[in-house]
């Protein structure tokens, strides 16, 4: 037995995260035991747990939850706190090494004060810097920092730490988050030297939507920085901005989100240099903003190198990585002092050639002025998405060798896989996993490339699910839901199109506004943890009494028809084929989601003991059903909506009236083979359209769209090349042109990566289950995978909130169908088997006898463990 993924708010060993009721978790692996017996707890301010502050003593059963445990401890500004677990089985027990967390200021004031370069060049990339002696070897020192917009953080001429882009992205209008570093081992006896690089970003630099606006938030660059150092005699040395530091030019002479950076090698990264030095000044920015971090780090993940040199028929030096990829080109290089090397990213050639008209106004560049000696380069404030770099300049030879792609994003790791038979899939199942990555770097962006790199709250919501199987997505998704509460504030409840709004203060979309509810709910299904529920209840409600405000304005017939709605987007059936909002009514949209949202926050409100919301909001649900079927169903049962989302969209939100439910099911079958079995569908109605024709019983047709392969389908992009999701179904046109050459064409848009959860849901069969008290995070799962002849095999591995999950199932000549699960320690699982007889079932090589026929499948329940089992269908398996 060994106990492992310890983590404190979900996060492995937070330092200055904003923790004040810290929640543990951990997974217990690596055992033939099935089920917890006892466990442990103990919490201590020193890591040999010689005077606990906390100890739980041996409580027995499943009282102390691996899921979420909160210790009853008060929690004290700038303190280390040491926790570990011991937990046992039926035969065996094993305790943890020893996890910890460390608080941030706090409520403490701060010693610090901003400041600003004393210059009038607003745009003058600056570096600010002080030195100081310590007397005394440093035992402990810690850095509380900020800087605007963004900053590099570097001690005695060493970059502080692995991240990149602090401190990130946040509506800053309404908080500012601080880091904190643990920077002892880079401390010295005497002379030290803290300095800081600060560049554009979201803060400062042009940023968000319709091109972005320049210095929305702020037009200054600033920096607080509060150092505290713990010498081994003792004494507590305490450095801080103030006017004793100095400022000088950067080397970086321009950067940007969007368009990029300069790096002029020539002018010095040295500090100090006493020509070259100005002063600072102190700079007006409230106090009260500044918060402790939520967001999770954004590091260079993964390193890849180009697959292949481009010398196009323009006469153009091209490297091509072979992945679609955020992030940017590291490169060593020995150009003559004075060479200007010029780096353009981009997604696709076209003609051949480089190509990068569907970034729009976005420059995405690079530029490196050499100053004679070896050097290896990467930007400090810029990143890019591409696939594609287009080199100017170079002199000499160029090795590809001398060029690594730099992988960015927010520190996740991988969780789920899914393998198949089909090689087509497995691609498109790879290009899902490198859409979320590209485009989880501190907020989800709808793109990681074009003038936009917005949190659009529409492509969340949709793909939230199969973000929460691809990668461990808690932390992330949490920082993002505090974000969109504090946006809501400015609102009256609206949830605004993206999160941070930064200059689009508009909002109120169905679907989109809507991630407000889908996403916390999720999170807590995947993760069993109610603090996602706690700490977003306040905004799942503002949301749904938003919408239920702008029914009362207009009428209060318990129907939502009015705003301005994105409705299906991008979907393929509006009678005009340039509007975007699809063939589907908004109204019955916005309806839909009025009623689905609603009932989130009862289910919501009930999980959190808050039975008089989880009666009103139930209610509220309830009405608005009745209203949509008296509105939008006639009397025999006909859907008014008869599009694809508007039948799928009502099957998967129980959305009929009961008595007809058949009849939706068959005229959604009946309308998808009308549109030959094609998807007809857009941002709304994807997600769900392939989860509702498995749960109806046309599995079929749910495998036919999958594996479709000419337009509009998944695999029509895995076979035009594609490495990752695009945003519209036809982005690329069969003879390898741009669908819209300048407009709206991203080839990096994970939202229609939503199969995904399908994928593992469905094909393979993994779901959470919350239909009963201490299910949810998966320490109950509902396995039922739902195989097709289309496919020879199929299997999943989850590495769930409570451990590694397995389900794939394989058929044999003879018809055999052979599923093997694993379930994980202290789980338990309702398998349901499809198209089998009981007599007919055997388990681990015995017959099953402990299950229920129902209909035509086979229900059991199972735990933890590994199980194997065998049938021949009883027809072929459909």
């Amino acid at each position: 037995m060994k106990i492992t993924h310890l983590k404190t708010n979900h996060i492995p060993n937070p330092l200055g995260f904003a923790i004040s009721k810290p929640t543990f978790s951990w997974i217990v692996e690596n055992t033939s035991d099935t089920v917890q017996t006892a466990a442990q707890v103990i919490v201590s301010m020193d890591s040999d747990f010689a005077q606990p502050l906390f100890d739980s003593g041996k409580v027995d059963g499943t009282g102390i939850d691996s899921l979420a445990f909160r210790p009853p401890i008060q929690i004290s500004p700038r303190t280390r706190y040491f926790w570990k677990v011991r937990v046992w089985g039926e035969t065996e027990s094993a305790e943890s090494e020893t996890a910890w967390f460390e608080s941030a200021k706090m409520d403490e004031g701060w010693l610090a004060s901003w400041i600003t370069p004393d210059c009038e060049d607003n745009q003058l990339h600056p570096i600010l810097y002080r030195q100081f002696e310590l007397p005394a070897r440093a035992v402990a020192a810690r850095a509380y920092i900020c800087g605007l917009g963004l900053y590099h953080f570097e001690l005695n001429g060493k970059k502080v730490g692995n991240e990149y882009l602090t401190p990130y992205c946040n509506a800053y209008d309404q908080w500012i988050q601080y880091q904190t570093f643990d920077i002892t081992d880079q401390l010295t006896v005497g002379a030290n030297l803290v300095s800081v690089m600060l560049g554009n970003g979201w803060y400062k630099g042009r940023y968000g939507a319709n091109g972005g606006k320049v210095d929305f938030y702020g037009d200054r660059f600033a920096l607080l920085c509060e150092i505290r150092i713990t010498l081994d005699s003792g004494e507590e040395i305490i450095v801080v901005t103030d006017s004793a530091w100095q400022a000088q030019p950067s080397p970086v002479i321009a950067s940007d989100i969007f368009d990029g950076e300069t790096y002029d090698a020539r002018i010095s990264k040295i500090v100090p240099l006493p020509a070259a030095a100005f002063g600072v000044k102190p700079i007006a920015i409230d106090m009260a903003r500044l918060e402790a971090r939520r967001s999770i780090p954004v590091c260079i993940n993964e390193e890849i190198k180009p697959i292949a040199l481009i010398h196009t028929p323009a006469g153009e030096t091209v490297l091509d990585m072979g992945q679609n990829m955020t992030g940017w080109l590291r490169f060593k290089t020995t150009a003559p002092a004075g060479t200007r090397l010029h780096l353009q990213f981009g997604e696709v050639l076209q003609g051949g050639n480089f190509f990068r008209a569907n970034l729009r106004t976005a420059k995405a560049e690079y530029f490196y002025i050499a100053d004679g000696t070896v050097a290896v380069v990467e930007p400090y404030f810029t990143f890019y998405g591409f696939r594609y770099v287009k080199i100017s300049g170079w002199v000499g030879d160029l090795n590809v060798e001398d060029f690594t792609g730099c992988v960015v994003y927010s520190q996740m790791d991988t969780i789920g896989e899914i393998e198949t038979s089909n090689e087509k899939v497995n691609q498109l199942f790879k290009n899902v996993m490198w859409g979320q990555k590209d485009n989880f770097l501190d907020i989800p962006t709808d793109c990681p490339q074009r003038d936009e790199r917005l949190g659009w709250t529409g492509d969340i919501q949709i793909f939230s699910g199969t973000a929460c199987f691809n990668m461990d997505s808690y932390a992330f998704l949490a920082k993002y839901g505090y974000d969109l509460a504090k946006e809501q504030t400015k609102t009256g409840g609206m949830v605004p199109h993206i999160v941070p709004m930064v200059n689009l203060d508009k909002g109120g979309s169905t679907a989109w506004g809507d991630a407000a509810t889908v996403v916390p709910w999720n999170v807590y299904e995947f993760y069993g943890d109610i603090g996602i529920l706690e700490d977003q209840f306040e905004s799942m409600r503002a949301w749904v009494d938003y919408m239920h405000s702008a029914d009362e304005a207009s009428g209060g017939k318990r129907l939502w028809t009015t705003g301005t709605h994105f409705g299906d987007w991008l979907a393929l059936d509006a009678d005009d084929p340039e509007d975007r909002r699809g063939g589907t009514p908004p109204d019955f949209i916005a309806s839909a989601f009025y009623c689905y949202s609603a009932d989130l926050v009862a289910k919501a409100a009930a999980v959190l003991g808050k039975t008089a919301f989880a009666e009103a909001y139930g209610r509220l649900s309830a009405e608005v059903k009745a209203a949509i079927q008296q509105e939008y169903f006639t009397a025999t049962g006909r859907l008014a909506i008869p599009t694809q989302t508007g039948y799928v969209l009502t099957l998967f939100m129980d959305l009929m009236p009961e008595e007809h439910r058949e009849r939706v099911t068959q005229d959604l079958i009946a309308k998808l083979i009308k549109d030959k079995t094609h998807l007809r569908t857009g941002f709304v109605g994807t997600p769900y359209f392939c989860r509702v024709l498995s749960k109806i019983g046309a599995n079929d047709l749910a495998y036919k769209l999958l594996l479709n392969e000419d337009f509009p389908s998944w695999l029509y992009a895995v076979n035009m090349g594609a490495t990752t999701i695009w945003e519209r179904w036809n982005s690329i046109m069969p003879d390898g042109a741009l669908s819209t050459a300048n407009n709206m064409n991203s080839l990096n848009h994970y939202a229609y990566g939503s199969i995904v959860e399908w994928m593992y849901r469905d094909m393979c069969g993994l779901n959470p289950s919350t239909g009963e008290a201490g299910s949810a995070g998966f320490r109950h799962a509902r396995i039922a995978p739902k195989p097709d002849k289309s496919m020879q095999w199929a299997k999943a591995r989850y590495h769930s909130a409570v451990g590694l999950y397995e389900s794939g199932w394989r058929t044999d000549d003879a018809g055999c169908l052979i599923i093997e699960i694993s379930i994980p320690f202290n789980a338990s699982a309702t398998v349901v088997l499809p198209n089998a007889q009981l007599g007919g079932v055997s388990i681990n090589g015995q017959p099953l006898h402990d299950a229920a026929q129902i209909g035509d499948s086979v229900t059991l329940t199972l735990g933890a463990g590994c199980h194997k089992i065998e049938y021949l269908v009883s027809e072929t398996v459909q």
